[in-house]
């Protein structure tokens, strides 16, 4: 299967890359500007052809930089950002956004994410993200660290069955939403998207991964992204900060693990037994 093929069809019929690229604290120190946004735009011409990222990053800086890295590839590229909590009123979403997309130097955003639950009523949210939507400056729009009941709360709402994605925390070691929260979105056709998908680094030391992703002639990164990507309807956003991270990250999208491999990550991580609290960083 090439790269590009592997997608997560929407429920609004949009087609988004399993895997993309995360930018959580890039942009945000001059001197390695230039080989972030090279890492940045190796990882689109391997074929990983989304990116993710937020006005919260750098106060725009990642937005900035992500510009520059998708220059003259914007066509191809699956453009996801999100916003800040307490700029999400309905006008308040609408003025985030027109900034976003300055920063981007882009006119539309394939999917747009509010970044975390805040005071301001849902409803109001989801105006505002429909409005956007209608003028064609979002084709879809999502949410990021909701948990099960605040996920029961926005569906129920009027428009918010336009809600296409979550972006959670998850990983082998983290498998919590895999008890109610990720068989919630799969009934109602809410793609999960999972942030820190090599645990921020941690994941890589453990043991027990290494010598799975020993044997296999793999490396533990690339095991733990396929271990995702395995899953239904799940995508991952490792951070591509250097182009040896980009390249080995990209080689996960081809590597399929036979039952055996997917029976030992289970047997070394194993599942929830009981409801888990989101974890949120």
């Amino acid at each position: 299967m090439s790269i590009t093929a592997r997608c997560i069809t929407l429920s609004s019929g949009a087609l988004m890359p399993a895997l993309g690229w995360g930018t959580w604290e890039m942009g945000e120190r001059p001197a390695k500007r230039g080989d972030e946004v090279e890492a940045l735009s190796l990882g689109l011409e391997l074929g990983i052809l989304m990116v993710d990222t937020a006005e919260m990053y750098g106060d725009g800086a990642a937005e900035r930089l992500v510009a520059a890295a998708i220059a003259g590839r914007r066509p191809r590229t699956f453009l996801v950002s999100k916003v800040y909590p307490h700029h999400a009123t309905r006008r308040g979403i609408i003025a985030a956004c027109e900034r976003t997309l300055e920063r981007l130097e882009t006119d539309y955003l394939d999917l747009y994410l509010l970044h975390w639950r805040g005071d301001i009523p849902l409803e109001q949210t989801i105006a505002g993200f429909e409005a956007l939507r209608a003028k064609g400056r979002i084709r879809g729009w999502g949410v990021s660290n909701f948990d099960t009941a605040d996920m029961q709360e926005l569906m129920a709402l009027p428009g918010g069955q336009h809600c296409v994605a979550n972006q959670v925390l998850y990983h082998l070691a983290g498998r919590g939403v895999e008890w109610e929260l990720l068989p919630f979105c799969r009934r109602h056709k809410v793609a999960v998207m999972a942030y820190s998908p090599l645990g921020r680094g941690r994941l890589l030391r453990h043991r027990a991964l290494q010598n799975i992703a020993r044997r296999i002639d793999a490396s533990p990164a690339q095991v733990a992204l396929a271990w995702l990507l395995a899953q239904a309807d799940v995508g991952a956003i490792p951070k591509a900060a250097r182009v040896t991270h980009v390249r080995e990250c990209a080689a996960a999208a081809e590597l399929v693990l036979s039952p055996q491999v997917m029976s030992e990550l289970d047997e070394a991580y194993p599942a929830p037994t009981g409801p888990t609290p989101l974890e949120i960083i």
